[in-house]
């Protein structure tokens, strides 16, 4: 992948409401370059959606989020992908990650009420085969996600300071 590309993939990431001729304009090129760019890009798979961070908090909606840790016993010839991609399918689950260390899957999901998302768990989640123990975190308080503050920018100076 060239450069540009990767510089590309960067302002995008950092702000999708970029539009072709300002990225042109940050990359030295013509909005046709970008437009082709981005185009390519999507179709190999490299860009897979544009999306906002909201904050929920500021909204009259009251949804829980959990990350969930996950052991499972990986199958014959599918590793852990299998389970991971039937866990995926769930509607509820925003995020799924195969990691290292004591747990293999991270799954993160939104319900409406801790009862939902207990429910999800003890329903669907730990009763697919292969599932063999779960540990639910509930996400109390968001401060920074994507590289975005949830703080006011006065409040992150403030926190800053040091004496």
């Amino acid at each position: 992948m060239d450069q540009r590309s990767k510089k590309l993939l960067s302002l995008l990431e950092n702000d999708c409401t970029l539009n072709h001729a300002q990225l042109a304009a940050l990359l030295n090129t013509t909005t046709e370059d970008v437009t082709a760019m981005i185009g390519s890009l999507e179709k190999q798979g490299v860009i897979l959606g544009y999306k906002a961070v909201v904050n929920w908090e500021k909204t009259d909606l009251e949804t829980v989020e959990a990350l969930i840790e996950v052991k499972i016993t990986p199958q014959r010839d599918k590793g852990f992908d299998r389970i991971s991609e039937r866990i995926c399918q769930y509607e509820e689950v925003e995020s799924c990650y195969l990691m290292s260390g004591g747990y293999d899957l991270t799954v993160i999901i939104t319900g409406k009420t801790l009862r939902e998302v207990a429910l999800f768990v003890a329903q669907k989640l730990s009763t697919i085969e292969g599932v063999t123990s779960t540990a639910t975190h509930f996400i109390l308080k968001k401060y920074k996600q994507q590289n975005v503050f949830f703080a006011p920018k006065e409040e992150q100076k403030e926190r800053l300071i040091f004496v």
